[in-house]
């Protein structure tokens, strides 16, 4: 079945290209303005564009975490100039610190660095407002109908209705809950026939829509485009509707066989990231433990035991942010009786406190990306209540994943509510893991510490 994500990726790679050529462009004004309107000379503008090419790479970079080629990105067009803006505002950080830290850098004056930083962040705030979406929105607007139930479907007919950077609108649903197949196939002949309807979306991995395959080929001979709505939900929302999840799904879409390659890469980012930062952050723990001890006396860390790959236990350490060590013993409400102390909720809200398990991923207990690790009490309650909730523990748990970038969790305590919504961005990574999603988590994990923002 036909996909929307080859639009998404061109998009994406069109607003790529977009950014790159301005930052040429950028580079070319900037020569040009400092210079009092001479045209730059090709060697002269060779030998700048030799050094400002890392600025260029940098800058795409900072934008990738930023979310600048996420296909949501013109959802928020009114917020793009901040977001250039603040993009902008690392970008000179960072240029600086190549142009006047780094002594084989000779290129004279500098003040050329700050004249194309202030013309890049204008032509880009105008490419990125005014020519992009005639780029992305030049396609012919489709129209759709969505074939199954539940409130995934109700959730794409909102997302795609409301936001036109999709190119596609639905016309209607069909309930496959209510009628027969004969009576769902002339409602979805009409949406075709009198809406000029060129797309149905249909859940695939609905049994009571198995049987409307066979009465709906002769339009996919007639070049209607059939989508599966479990995919498209993935496309749309970073995440599997666990409604959807079945043994099936589980066979056909969750592989345990090793990624080699994927495995050895991963590895090597993690001992790469992870030992640098371990042996690193050691000059703070004197510090740390004097703020703890000072606070109230009791113990610098806590440890305790994890739920890791293949089920096996994996012992972590943290520094101590609580007035006890809950290990996984809630109440009846599913929440601890020990409460955060002053020094933790300094430690917590810097992350110093998850300083200790970077010696669990040098070790290669934990990686840097993947499911959170949980405790075994907690487990136990979770896969008697969420179905599939295992599948987190086929791969190496991480100190950061895909649901603490997109999805909510709870903190110290039981929450079925909010674990359910972690497993299911929890099994699109399972899914889709990859080097360049773990490197993207990454990334996205920096601009949240950055940030403050809870991981």
């Amino acid at each position: 079945m036909a996909s929307m994500t080859a639009v998404s990726n061109k998009d994406a790679f069109s607003l790529l290209i977009g950014d790159f050529a301005f930052l040429f462009l950028s580079l070319w004004v900037a020569l040009l303005v400092r210079y009092g309107g001479a045209i730059p000379e090709g060697a002269s503008y060779a030998v700048h564009l030799k050094s400002f090419i890392f600025v260029f790479v940098a800058s795409l970079i900072v934008f990738y975490v930023a979310g600048l080629y996420e296909k949501k990105i013109m959802l928020r067009r009114g917020e793009l100039p901040v977001i250039i803006f603040q993009s902008q505002l690392v970008n000179t950080a960072l240029a600086m610190a190549f142009f006047y830290f780094l002594p084989y850098v000779d290129i004279a004056p500098k003040t050329n660095l700050f004249i194309y930083l202030g013309v890049s962040l204008l032509f880009l705030v105008f490419w990125r407002m005014y020519l992009a979406p005639m780029i992305g929105g030049g396609g012919t607007v489709e129209r759709a109908v969505i074939v199954g139930e539940g409130i995934e479907m109700d959730s794409i007919t909102k997302e795609l209705n409301n936001h036109r950077v999709y190119r596609t609108t639905v016309s209607g649903t069909v309930d496959v809950s209510r009628g027969d197949v004969r009576e769902q196939s002339l409602k979805i002949r009409e949406y075709v026939a009198r809406q000029n309807v060129s797309v149905i979306i249909i859940d695939t991995t609905h049994e009571k829509c198995a049987p409307l395959f066979s009465e709906l080929y002769d339009l996919f001979l007639s070049h209607v485009r059939f989508i599966d709505l479990t995919t498209l939900y993935e496309d749309l929302f970073y995440r599997i509707p666990v409604t959807r999840i079945s043994y099936g799904w589980c066979l056909a879409n969750i592989s345990v066989a090793p990624k080699v390659t994927y495995d050895v890469l991963k590895r090597i980012m993690d001992i790469v990231i992870s030992l640098p930062l371990a042996a690193g952050s050691l000059v703070l723990y004197p510090f740390i433990i004097l703020l703890i001890k000072l606070d109230d006396r009791g113990s610098v860390f806590i440890s305790q035991e994890r739920i890791g790959k293949n089920d096996t236990l994996v012992r972590t350490s943290k520094f101590r942010s609580m007035t006890g060590n809950d290990a996984g013993e809630y109440g009846s409400d599913g929440l601890t009786n020990l409460t955060v102390t002053r020094a933790g909720r300094f430690l917590r809200r810097t992350r110093l406190d998850e300083l200790p398990q970077l010696w669990a991923v040098v070790a290669g207990k934990l990686s840097l990306v993947g499911p959170r690790p949980e405790l075994p009490s907690v487990v136990k309650k979770y896969e008697k209540e969420i179905p599939y909730f295992a599948i987190r523990h086929l791969i190496k748990p991480g100190l950061s994943g895909w649901a603490q970038i997109y999805g909510e969790h709870a903190h110290h305590g039981v929450d079925l509510d909010k674990t359910k919504d972690k497993l299911s961005y929890d099994l699109y990574y399972i899914k889709n893991r990859s080097f360049l999603l773990d490197l993207k988590i990454a990334l996205k994990t920096i601009k949240l510490l950055l940030s403050r923002k809870g991981i």
